[in-house]
This record gives structure tokens, sequence and C-alpha cells, in this order.
């Protein structure tokens, strides 16, 4: 079992971060960074299960030399959100990586497995089951969670340590779509129970 953590830097999580007010609704709504915090100390209480942390930036030449950018490239480019070495792509405070956490190569896709080392490490430490919590719920977590299913891991995805922009119509329609690429798409409470089930 490995948990991995998707975007928690100030980008996204702290009020002055570009990304805060598209998230800020949500985070109200579904208590996502009191259940991230909840989830990463209970994750914590197992000493057998690594934390992985994933991150985005962009470099001046990612900015200025992509020959083909995306939609949600062009959104973050004109923005110059997630720029490298700033505030703004550092680990929000409160869910920080600690000692012994593995800190994931920065991703500039939305697919943290196909862009990052995050395979390698998992192999190294013989993770098969992996849950995703996280930002952005129907951009990276999806992506990352629909190729690690496609890949034979055994997916575990959140309904309350997740967020995504467009409120209760866009969560619905996350939830119907990580209902159908996961193994278990279930709330940070009924997760750690269940970590704490098998430890007994």
């Amino acid at each position: 079992m490995g948990l991995l953590l998707i975007d928690l830097v100030n980008e996204n999580f702290s009020v002055d971060g570009k990304a805060y007010p598209i998230y800020a609704p949500e985070f109200e709504r579904l208590g996502t960074i009191d259940n991230l915090k909840k989830l990463v100390a209970g994750v914590r209480q197992h000493k057998d299960i690594p934390v992985f942390y994933s991150t985005t930036s962009f470099s001046d030449e990612d900015y200025s030399s992509w020959k083909h950018v995306s939609g949600i490239h062009r959104q973050l480019f004109s923005q110059r959100m997630f720029e490298a070495n700033t505030w703004n792509t550092e680990f929000y405070v409160d869910l920080a990586p600690q000692p012994g956490d593995v800190v994931l190569s920065p991703h500039k896709g939305l697919d943290v497995l196909h862009h990052t080392d995050l395979e390698f490490q998992l192999r190294q430490r013989g993770v098969e089951y992996l849950a995703i919590a996280g930002v952005s719920g129907i951009m990276a977590v999806e992506s990352t969670a629909r190729t690690a299913m496609e890949r034979a891991y055994h997916v575990t995805t959140f309904t309350d340590a997740i967020a995504a922009p467009g409120g209760l119509v866009t969560y619905q329609a996350m939830m119907r779509g990580l209902n159908m690429i996961s193994h278990d798409v279930v709330s940070v409470d009924d997760f750690l129970a269940s970590l704490d089930k098998r430890a007994a």
C-alpha cells in the first residue's frame, strides 16, 4: 500500500495561490484540506505505508518554447502558474512532506505515472495498492488513477480528499468517472478505518 498526494502546494492550497480561488468553494464544501490533514496523519501511523508527493512546475523555457500547448497548459502558462523555484510550487505548510516521505520529480503533464519517477519508486517499495488524493480531481488525479489501473495497480481514490473546479455538477461527474477506473472510492474515515482493521 502507498499513498500518492498530488499538488499539495501553495499555488492550490494557500489563499494567496493563483489557483486557490477556483478550488476554495469545493475545499469548503468537502472539507478537503482538513480531510487531507486527517488522511496524511492517519497513514503516517502505519509505518509500512510510504507517502509519495507529486508537484507540478514549469520553467521560463517551458512557458516560452512549447510547440504544442494544450488547453489546460494555455490556462496555466497565461498566468505563469506553478512557476519553478518560487513560493507557488513549495508545499503548503500544513500538508508538507515529512522525513521519510518520497518527493517525486515534478510533472509537467497531467499523468503522474507517465511523467515522473513514481512507478520506479513504487516498484522499489513493492507497492501494488495505491491510494491517490489531491487536486485536480478531474485532471491529474483522474489521469494518474486511470494509468495506474491500466498498469494493474489496485487503485483507491477519495470522495473528500480531492477537489475540482466547477461545483457539484463537476463533482458528481468526477465521482462517476473515478468509480469506473478505481477499485475503491471511499471517504478518508472509511479508508483509515480499513487500515486500522488491516493492522489489528
